[in-house]
């Protein structure tokens, strides 16, 4: 997964700060879904990726 999202995040710079903090880490209101599952791994983001996974990213939303 980080090395997908590393990938990404060259193309597009800015994505980075909305998506994980200054350590890498995943931002506590984003959620990651590879394949239909939600990762595991929200630290170092260590979860496997396929050469044909599905993987959505979402930023969670609150309110009422």
């Amino acid at each position: 997964m980080r090395e997908v999202l590393d990938r990404v995040f060259s193309e597009n710079p800015r994505l980075r700060g909305y998506v994980v903090d200054e350590r890498g880490t995943l931002r506590k209101h984003m959620s990651i879904f590879v394949d239909g599952s939600l990762i595991v791994d929200r630290t170092t983001l260590g979860d496997g990726v396929g050469p044909e996974s599905e993987i959505y990213v979402m930023q969670a939303l609150s309110g009422g």
